[in-house]
């Protein structure tokens, strides 16, 4: 008997475009969440956008709360369920980058209240995912909570957001596929578990944009839309597949490793665009798509080598001997790379 079953948990609304920000009342009106909205910020998106947006909710129903998280921290994530439990709070709205976003997203899993997630860069796929990233001493914890009810991207916003962090997105991207190779791997050698169609979609997101690299230029409202389109069908397909496997793989365990070894060096989406060229070259040798990786990378002003990153060759190499140790989950690294051989592969795809 057929006895297959799966819970698929998805936004909602995903609202993009120009002027979109005004949208936001809207939007959390249609979710009929009810109570008082508490919205999470950070200073800088504050006076982008939450200010706007406290007074978009202001208009539409209870005067909402603010709380400012200065960084992430599992500390700010219980002073946010504090806060949310003192005003009563019916819904809480992240507003920023992945700092407020994902304290909000923890917050509300721990609450069991509604989420609605409002980027003011598009830097990393947290921004629709069902997981926040938290870092603790020399490591990073990556929490599953449930992704937002709804996405409001407004473009203009985006669009005028610092250029690295929106090719730290685009970076974050195209490591998909690289973590794609190494989730099909593990399912050809461990029987891990497998899903065609997150696989396909995470795949389609990294070839956006590669294909579309030349045409990704900072300032520019089309290229924000580009992107924040495959940030959020990124994050479906992880939702789909019920892991970040179909984006997270061996590239971002080896910046997982960075972010131990040379902590604040570079952007997360920096660091494991990086890393996918190696682990590309893993996978195919001098056929793979490891030079197509690089080259997208190098057109929208993304680094390509490690030095680039702001990180040595030496500490590069350790991390990626060394990654496979960060968590259980099987990819191209295996058992461990040796450092004559990291070394090597560094050296010839130009990461070295």
């Amino acid at each position: 008997m057929f006895d297959k079953s799966t819970w698929i948990r998805l936004p909602r609304d995903v609202i993009v475009g120009h002027g979109v920000l005004d949208s936001v009342g809207e939007s959390v009106d249609g979710l009929h969440l009810g109570g008082r909205p508490l919205l999470v910020t950070s200073p800088t998106p504050r006076e982008i956008a939450g200010e706007r947006v406290h007074e978009v909710l202001a208009d539409r129903g209870p005067d909402p709360e603010t709380v400012v998280v200065e960084t992430a921290s599992f500390d700010a994530v219980e002073r946010v369920i504090d806060r949310a439990r003192e005003v009563d709070a019916g819904s809480l709205v992240g507003v920023g980058g992945g700092k407020a976003i994902d304290i909000a997203k923890m917050a509300s899993d721990d609450l069991g209240i509604g989420f609605v997630s409002v980027p003011t860069a598009a830097s990393h796929d947290g921004i629709v995912s069902g997981r926040g990233s938290v870092p603790e001493g020399d490591t990073r914890h990556s929490v599953a909570a449930d992704p937002p009810l709804a996405v409001v991207a407004d473009t203009e916003i985006l669009a005028d957001a610092p250029w690295e962090l929106t090719t730290a997105g685009c970076a974050d991207i195209i490591s998909n596929y690289t973590a794609v190779m190494d989730w099909r791997l593990a399912s050809r050698l461990k029987n891990v578990e497998y899903s065609e169609y997150a696989a396909s979609l995470a795949e389609m997101t990294a070839e956006m944009l590669v294909d579309n690299a030349e045409s990704v230029r900072p300032g520019l409202e089309e290229s924000a839309w580009v992107v924040v389109k495959a940030l959020v069908s990124s994050g479906v397909a992880m939702s789909i597949a019920g892991s970040s496997r179909p984006a997270s793989g061996a590239e971002h365990l080896i910046s997982h490793q960075l972010d131990r070894t040379a902590p604040d060096s570079a952007l997360h989406g920096h660091q494991v665009g990086v890393a996918s060229i190696m682990t590309a070259y893993l996978h195919g040798g001098d056929r793979g798509k490891w030079r197509d990786i690089r080259s997208a990378l190098s057109a929208i002003g993304a680094p390509t080598t490690a030095e680039e990153l702001g990180i040595d060759g030496d500490t590069f190499v350790e991390a990626t001997t060394t990654a496979h140790r960060i968590r259980d989950r099987y990819t191209v690294l295996g058992d461990g790379m040796s450092e004559p051989a990291a070394r090597r592969v560094a050296s010839e795809t130009g990461v070295i």
